[in-house]
């Protein structure tokens, strides 16, 4: 070998000349860093940053390659990650060896999440130790703790208006509150995932303040503008998230004498990532964060960082690169942490928040599959699963190393993400079945079940969005009020249908607080002033524990709710098939009452069968033939009800689990 030429270890992965140039550059500058450890945890760090350098390279180098000073910021951003590496704790350096060893833990069949608010859970982050029992019963492997950062008094879009990146809302509590919460959790086997809201900050973060008060460097954190030239320009392309309450892009602030890039609303300023001290700076949090205890990151509004005229500046090429590179940094400085996209939008973009191309299964581990979500609501209102088979036949193989985000409700509000084309292609017109379904779960539509409210109507778009938990969009609200038993009795079989299917299809179930026993829609959002501007506060009803206390009642609503999810939650884990490293490939059955997937494994394959309707439906018995099963076991209950021609019956609303 060349003189010239570094030693590379034996396994390391062969760099590209500029990157391996860079690389041993970087690792030579980090002598004063590491020379405390020990020996072999130096060479651990070492070795990790030689194992993902060209992932974190090839995502930094086409976004920031061309600027002056780059070696220097690839210098400084290496030192920030080895410096974490030698402040974190033993207990987390031991969980990063141990996701090392099974870096495929997060697909587990095993795996369930449960989001909540902190304070509409418990008050406090000292309040959830005390609910921590709850979380085991119910099988909680993974816990989203929402608004727990620091955010601005008043509006706040719902705490992702972040004041202060590195620091506990006081209303919660402390950073050392978070650590122990962490700490406790991961004791129970339980992972803490926290919002990292990438796109925007408050107007009042100090970074923020610090532009308005003349420092050039800071005002580089943002994109802002001496006159409406550009924004008007930047305008005629850009969607609008919020028109009823935050219309437009751009806000003028008074303070600053410019307008700002407010994508979301005024007080939240977005962020300018093509400055490479953005992306310093919140690797910084990042990586705080991640030595506190905190395991996952939910990256909030990633589709919106990149900006580019003429576009929507939605899902930019950068925006990938970017993300690749977050994910690199903690690959090699924290790598028990895991990353999830937060980005709703279409599948043939979705799908590249996994990483396609060169940045194949190199992006995110994780991300919200929206359009199952949409695609249950939509079929269940209309009794018909062929706009579902086909618009979730269309999705693209995702790589072997990522889960799906698998829900049915969340804290925001649920858009009608139906495409025109997918429409067409069995025979309905986009615009009007997304009228229809914005109608039926308003309770506009004749027959209805549903109590939900309209959020964010653009009359420009005729885009109606909707708001309501899940019990009162599935119609349990409704039958409660009505004295209606058989109604309930439907109301009830739709929720477990919802908990089945997110359950079964593959990837993380995502249970959102309060489903698990039929909360309904918070009557009185609107007392808070704080909230009463943003109707989605409407579905983000406190815990009611009193209602949780009779979840044993098998005769209450809470009752009958949580023994049907835990039932099946423990199928869920007996069937090695849900590992989310294996596909789920739609099965159009022909039957358009009927949704139905298969899951390919070594062991044999999974069916998964869903009646949509409140009547019985039979699915022909080559269905199951064709895909390998002659002798089914039926993982949900006592096997498969077979008829005398050769059918499989599904009840009213009915759920197969079906494996070789």
């Amino acid at each position: 070998m060349p003189a010239s030429e570094p030693v590379r270890r034996r396994g390391a992965p062969p760099f590209g000349p500029e990157a391996r140039r860079h690389h041993d550059r970087v690792l030579a500058s980090l002598d004063d860093v590491l020379s405390a450890l020990p020996s072999a945890e130096r060479g651990l760090f070492e070795a990790r940053l030689a194992r993902r350098f060209e992932d974190l390279f090839d995502g930094l180098e086409p976004v920031y390659g061309r600027l002056p000073g780059f070696a220097g910021f690839l210098e400084r951003l290496v030192r920030k990650l080895a410096r974490a590496w030698v402040a974190r704790p033993d207990s987390l350096k031991t969980l990063d060896i141990e996701r090392d060893l099974a870096p495929d833990w997060f697909q587990h069949e095993s795996m369930l999440g449960y989001v909540f608010y902190v304070e509409r859970f418990a008050g406090t982050l000292a309040g959830v130790h005390e609910h921590l029992d709850y979380l085991d019963e119910l099988g909680v492997t993974y816990v989203h703790l929402m608004k727990v950062m620091h955010s601005r008094d008043g509006e706040n879009d719902g705490g992702y208006a972040v004041l202060d990146y590195t620091r506990v809302d006081p209303t919660l509590g402390t950073n050392a509150e978070l650590e122990s919460l962490c700490t406790e959790l991961r004791r129970r086997g339980v992972s803490v995932c926290v919002d990292l809201v990438l796109n925007h900050c408050a107007r009042e973060h100090p970074w923020a303040i610090e532009a308005r008060e003349g420092s050039e460097r800071h005002l580089d954190y943002f994109h802002t503008f001496p006159d409406r030239t550009l924004p008007d320009a930047y305008e005629r392309t850009l969607p609008e998230v919020f028109p009823d309450f935050a219309p437009g892009n751009f806000t003028h602030d008074e303070a600053l004498g410019r307008w700002v890039w407010t994508t979301f609303n005024a007080y939240q300023w977005d962020l300018n990532w093509s400055n490479p001290e953005v992306f310093l700076e919140i690797v910084e949090v990042m990586l705080g964060l991640s030595n506190l205890g905190v395991e996952v990151f939910r990256l909030d509004a990633v589709a919106f960082m990149w900006k580019r005229l003429g576009t929507d500046s939605q899902n930019q090429e950068e925006v990938y690169d970017l993300l690749q590179a977050l994910r690199a940094c903690s690959r090699i400085s924290t790598p028990a942490v895991i990353h999830k996209a937060e980005a709703i939008v279409s599948p043939d973009d979705l799908i590249r928040y996994f990483g396609t191309g060169r940045h194949h299964g190199r992006v995110s581990n994780i991300a919200y599959h929206n359009s199952l979500m949409v695609q249950y609501w939509g079929a269940l209102a209309s009794r018909d699963t062929r706009l579902m088979t086909h618009a979730l036949g269309e999705f693209p193989r995702t790589p072997h190393n990522i889960a799906w985000g698998t829900y049915i409700r969340c804290h925001d509000d649920i858009g009608w993400a139906v495409a025109d084309d997918d429409a067409t292609a069995v025979g309905l017109d986009g615009f009007a079945h997304r009228s229809f379904l914005s109608d039926f779960y308003t309770g506009a539509f004749a027959g209805s079940f549903a109590e939900g409210e309209v959020f964010q109507h653009n009359p420009a778009t005729g885009d109606r969005r909707v708001n309501g938990s899940f019990a009162s969009l599935a119609g349990i609200e409704r039958a409660l009020a009505a004295g209606d038993d058989v109604a309930l009795d439907l109301a009830i079989e739709r929720v477990l249908l919802g908990h089945a299917l997110i359950a079964g299809f593959g990837g993380l179930p995502l249970i959102y607080m309060g489903d698990e026993i039929g909360l309904p829609n918070d009557a009185a959002w609107a007392d808070d002033p704080a909230q009463s501007g943003d109707s989605r506060w409407l579905h983000r009803p406190a815990m009611d524990w009193a209602r949780a206390a009779r979840r044993h009642d098998p005769t209450s609503v809470p009752g009958r709710l949580f023994a049907g999810l835990r039932h099946i939650l423990a199928a869920r884990r007996a069937t090695p098939q849900l590992h989310a490293a294996n596909d789920s490939d739609i099965l159009a059955t022909g039957h358009p009452r009927v949704f139905a997937h298969v899951r390919h494994h070594p062991l044999g394959p999974f069916l998964g069968l869903y009646n949509f309707t409140e009547e019985t439906q039979w699915v022909r018995l080559e269905v199951l033939r064709a895909v390998g099963l002659e002798q089914p076991l039926d993982r949900l209950g006592s096997g498969p009800r077979l008829t005398d021609d050769d059918h499989v019956e599904l009840p009213a609303y009915g759920r197969l689990w079906l494996s070789g």
